[in-house]
């Protein structure tokens, strides 16, 4: 897709304060230093859209981003950053919840892994919870670039037996995989359909 124009378009803690779900969501989800804003700005071509910190957990609301008035893409809460207050951590995990359970907007779950690591249980959770909800989703490894050929391709064959054939490798400095993870986004917007009440703003349950 050819990025005209990405906003910010707001945050939010509750279904109450989410966008009406009028146009496909893509939702960005992994644990808090995977690098998921760099992935959303690397996708975009664009600098500081999303902010990122080096400081893990830093993002703590659901922030919505709108891409050519064709669709938006939503940073969830990073996960699993220990030193995030328990209190903090209390909160994410119904936030990310309620989002991926009850948003009739959302047509995809992009789930972030390292790519230099082992399968995480943090993870692994996730993916076995999005199956399990039967999500849309797709897993893409970042930091591509901080490995070597050879390296790379051992870490995808060892992710690959966990999370399936489908495993996209990404460099958010190099773009690299930029037009995969394109494709995938596509194909799930083209799948989409929203729904009857789709005008009419989302409450919690």
């Amino acid at each position: 897709m050819k990025v005209v124009a990405a906003t910010f378009l707001k945050s939010a803690t509750a279904a109450a304060e989410y966008p009406p779900p009028t146009l496909p969501e893509v939702a960005f989800l992994g644990r808090s230093n995977v690098g998921k804003s760099s992935l959303i700005n690397s996708l975009l071509g664009m600098r500081g859209l999303a902010r990122t910190s080096q400081t893990p957990g830093r993002t703590q609301l659901i922030n919505f981003f709108e891409i050519n008035r064709e669709l938006r893409f939503v940073d969830l809460p990073g996960y699993g950053y220990a030193r995030v207050p328990q209190a903090v951590r209390e909160r994410w995990r119904p936030m990310i919840e309620g989002y991926l359970n009850r948003r009739s907007a959302l047509a995809l779950c992009v789930l972030i892994v390292d790519a230099r690591l082992e399968p995480q249980p943090l993870d692994l959770t996730m993916y076995e919870w999005l199956a399990a909800m039967s999500r849309r989703f797709c897993v893409v490894a970042t930091k591509a670039d901080k490995l070597s050929r050879s390296q790379l391709l051992s870490r995808l064959s060892a992710l690959r037996a966990v999370y399936g054939p489908g495993v996209l490798p990404y460099s958010a400095l190099t773009r690299a995989g930029a037009e995969q993870v394109w494709e995938v986004i596509h194909a799930a917007i083209a799948a989409w359909k929203p729904r009857r009440n789709s005008l009419e703003p989302e409450t919690e349950s």
